[in-house]
């Protein structure tokens, strides 16, 4: 509807408002550090690219203030909070804030690394400002419990930015670049200033952006894949042959696969696609299925 009247956004004062309130004190053990500004949290959103055609997931509303910029769009928000005593004052702040989308709002009060269901429509995407201490975890979930998702942004700590978003070749390339592309196209959206939030953090934000596509074609399970992958880079300075031999069951076994995926047994992981490992994981698997005795 047109009609609507749109959310007030929260600043500085609304925020510690809302936390002289609750008696709130935020905890590094759970990554809270609120947003103050609503340019920022209008630029989220912006960069996200969502709509009032969109179902949004967020993963550690707070206090509201990326919510209520969500809920601005027209989109549905459905908000993933731990927190009890935020979980309770939520749904409170929308609807003082937000009144005439408050029914655009739901609320799950749950860890969203144990999160295995969200009910009603079908999540279109989501955007969040991911707990910075399970970030790439929380992230890695809801990519495969929700495939629906056709899109993202997130806020994480700028050197995990830098990770997710990494390419083969790069220095900072490790396991969440690989299995980030899994699922997704990843790249870097931006810097955020460190004077948006309270309290301040140490450390420097970043956004990643994703588009979902389809993973890739193979005949072994994902996990099976992810397994190389932990694998490739738990020695990430050793070349694959010797890295692999665990899972291969030996050295030779492990050169055998990697000759016959088309992978230099002395290369690393680091240089290697997703498309690299899945031809690698499958390899093994064959050259195990091949031992077996009939």
């Amino acid at each position: 509807m047109t009609d609507r009247t749109p959310p007030r956004l929260l600043g500085p004062v609304e925020v510690r408002t809302l936390a002289a309130e609750l008696d709130l004190r935020p905890t590094k053990q759970r990554g809270q550090n609120f947003v103050i500004d609503a340019n920022t949290v209008r630029r989220i959103v912006r960069e996200s690219g969502v709509g009032a055609d969109d179902v949004v997931v967020e993963v550690g509303p707070g206090l509201g203030s990326l919510t209520l910029a969500i809920l601005e769009t027209g989109a549905k928000v459905t908000a993933i909070e731990i927190d009890e005593d935020l979980a309770d004052r939520l749904p409170k702040t929308i609807e003082e804030y937000a009144p005439d989308h408050a029914d655009a709002f739901s609320l799950i009060r749950a860890d969203a690394l144990r999160v295995a269901s969200v009910p009603g429509a079908p999540p279109t995407a989501l955007v969040a400002n991911l707990p910075y201490n399970v970030s790439v975890p929380v992230l890695l979930h809801l990519m495969s419990l929700l495939p629906s998702l056709k899109r993202g942004l997130v806020m994480v700590q700028s050197e995990v930015a830098d990770r997710l978003a990494a390419k083969p070749g790069s220095k900072v390339y490790g396991v969440p670049s690989v299995k980030a592309a899994w699922y997704a196209d990843v790249r870097r959206a931006g810097a955020i200033g460190r004077n948006v939030f309270w309290p301040a953090p140490n450390v420097d934000s970043g956004l990643v952006a994703w588009t979902h596509r389809p993973p890739p074609t193979s005949s072994i399970a994902r996990e099976d894949v992810f397994a190389v992958i932990d694998a490739a880079f738990a020695q990430r300075r050793k070349a694959l042959r010797g890295v692999l031999k665990p899972l291969a069951g030996s050295a030779a076994a492990a050169e055998t696969a990697l000759v016959a995926a088309s992978i230099d047994p002395l290369a690393r992981g680091e240089s290697l696609t997703i498309h690299d490992f899945v031809r690698i994981a499958e390899s093994i698997q064959s050259g195990a299925v091949a031992k077996e005795p009939r």
